[in-house]
């Protein structure tokens, strides 16, 4: 992923955050010459020793599942809130642009069987039961529901070789100019505006400390 310096952030704990707000990713591999992409929930978790894991699942009929028991080198892609910036909110020329919150996630996937997989689908269901008024549970489902259940997917992690994170808030505006967008944004009823708006709040500081008399 392309990152100016102005716009890539590195704190882990800030990453990890993202990653658990917007578990809904892509995965990516590529298979005989041929890029793959499967959307699915995946989860991060941490090791013993306290190191970030990816995990998730998928049909065992996806051919992206063979290449995970190949251990084929994955992309997974975590996407936040984004929008569209106009120039027109600007006080000099210049072009629109698209704001939005990104995490880039290489690795290589090893496969997860018996008890890890199941350990792994019931706290998939158990965290997103939670609010349910009748929160359903692995562990109702039959023995012979859960083996043919079972028989039909892959489990797997990821151990994350590389992390590229990147945020494209408006961060080479001035503070006048930045803090025009922010009002520009609330003045949207979307919710990616809110959503870019508040990520936007998060970084305010940093803006008034770089443009410092301006």
């Amino acid at each position: 992923m392309y990152i100016p310096g102005i716009n890539r952030f590195e704190d882990q704990e800030e990453i990890f955050r993202f990653i658990k707000e917007n578990p809904f990713a892509i995965l990516i591999q590529e298979i005989g010459g041929i890029l793959h992409a499967t959307h699915m929930p995946v989860e991060l978790e941490f090791d013993a020793q306290q190191k970030p894991l990816l995990r998730a699942h998928l049909a065992r009929a996806n051919p992206q599942s063979k290449a995970m028991q190949e251990q084929v080198p994955v992309l997974v892609i975590f996407n936040g809130p984004h929008t569209y910036i106009s120039s027109s909110w600007y006080d000099h020329m210049n072009v629109p642009t698209w704001n939005y919150v990104a995490v880039h996630v290489y690795g290589v996937p090893s496969v997860l069987t018996g008890d890890d997989a199941i350990a792994l689908l019931r706290r998939l269901t158990d965290r997103y039961e939670q609010f349910s008024e009748k929160p359903f549970h692995i562990d109702d489902l039959s023995q012979e529901y859960m083996e043919s259940h079972m028989q039909a997917l892959t489990a797997f992690e990821i151990t994350p070789d590389r992390i590229e994170a990147k945020k494209k808030l408006s961060q080479n505006r001035d503070r006048k100019n930045f803090d025009h967008i922010l009002d520009k944004l609330g003045e949207r009823e979307d919710e990616q505006s809110k959503a870019v708006k508040q990520e936007m709040e998060k970084i305010k500081e940093q803006i008034k400390g770089k443009n410092k008399g301006q």
